[in-house]
């Protein structure tokens, strides 16, 4: 293995592999970076399900491209692209992700569509606990998340339909959400490296050992904490190597040292940036997803991503051929191992899975 193929390997591994953290600023800008405009919008009175509640809830976004009106004088060019857990719609510019999708030609040519990347509830710029509330900040889950996007859309951006949702991890289980909750909103959906059915097993137990290191360390003091709690550290470290694969891994760090210093270098960098009161938010965010039930109110064109090297959702599980042909006009595509894939982190890489939303986006195409 040449020395530049390892870099570049390294490179893609550190920025790849813990999906439940938001991933690293490129150095220099690329195009979409800059171009990209950043909004706010402030929901008043918000009502989660838990029946707490918000006087006032800051959603952040950014945008690509412009709103195109039809005769009727509706926005009929709208694409959302919904994060992951814990990251940002930051994410969502990089090269790896943005270069193949937003350029003259590309599915989601931004000279044709105008794209909006949310910070979802309690991640990037939106509100969240470490804003003052801490602990107190409602306790809020994936319907929440949607439920304001869809209040962000039509009541602030004036979007009533969309043109496409694609979503990544955390962002595709909630495109899931999204055709169950408002069917035919969307002309198309996307999601990427997730399950429809409940966290559970593995997965939870992840999620589960990760949050019971914060809440049993004494400096987490319930929330109130002046400095971040150590048990962050522990926390990142469960963290590490879900979301990438074993052979990524073995091939950037093919020894001891290596590997060690790879997990002090990664966690160091995560812990720098981690609020433990944020973290227990997000990672707990799925603790009540379910989309299963209701795959049938799904009607419109759906193409499933998963990759055959994701830990978080093993294929062995065989979930997603069990599911897969509920959905009406359903695609399941399972992405095989390869030296290109990133295990959960694939889903950042959209070279890789490019052809399949250029179809999606061919078979979606609206007749009117």
């Amino acid at each position: 293995m040449s020395l530049h193929h390892t870099a570049r390997l390294i490179a893609l591994a550190t920025l790849l592999a813990v999906p439940c953290v938001a991933q690293s600023t490129q150095a220099t800008q690329n195009q979409y970076q800059r171009e990209a405009v950043d909004a706010d919008v402030t929901l008043h009175n918000v009502r989660f399900g838990t029946g707490e509640t918000l006087d006032a809830l800051r959603l952040h976004y950014k945008t690509l491209g412009k709103p195109h009106r039809n005769a009727a004088g509706k926005i009929d060019n709208a694409i959302l692209i919904l994060h992951g857990t814990g990251d940002r719609s930051d994410s969502m510019l990089t090269s790896v992700f943005a270069e193949p999708l937003f350029g003259p030609g590309d599915p989601l040519d931004i000279t044709r569509y105008y794209v909006v990347l949310p910070d979802d509830i309690g991640h990037g710029q939106s509100s969240k606990p470490s804003d003052g509330l801490h602990a107190r900040f409602p306790h809020y889950d994936y319907d929440d998340m949607v439920q304001t996007q869809h209040t962000m859309l039509t009541q602030h951006l004036g979007i009533d339909h969309l043109r496409l949702i694609l979503g990544v991890s955390m962002g595709g289980m909630q495109t899931f959400v999204w055709g169950e909750t408002y069917p035919g909103f969307a002309d198309a959906l996307m999601p990427l490296t997730c399950l429809p059915v409940p966290i559970a097993g593995r997965n939870r137990m992840m999620r589960y050992a990760a949050m019971q290191a914060i809440r049993t360390d004494p400096a987490y003091n319930n929330g109130e904490y002046k400095t971040q709690p150590p048990s962050i550290h522990a926390a990142n470290t469960i963290l590490l190597v879900t979301g990438t694969s074993p052979l990524v891994l073995q091939g950037i760090a093919p020894t001891r040292q290596q590997a060690e210093a790879y997990v002090d270098k990664t966690v160091a960098q995560r812990d720098a940036t981690t609020d433990a009161n944020n973290f227990l938010y997000y990672i707990d965010s799925s603790r009540n997803y379910d989309a299963s039930q209701h795959l049938d109110r799904i009607t419109v064109p759906i193409t499933w991503v998963n990759t055959a090297d994701d830990f978080i959702n093993p294929p062995e599980l065989r979930i997603a051929e069990h599911y897969a042909p509920q959905l009406k006009q359903g695609k399941f595509v399972l992405l095989p191992i390869s030296a290109e894939t990133r295990g959960h982190g694939t889903n950042m890489l959209a070279a890789i899975w490019r052809p399949y939303l250029a179809d999606l986006m061919r078979r979606s195409q609206p007749t009117h």
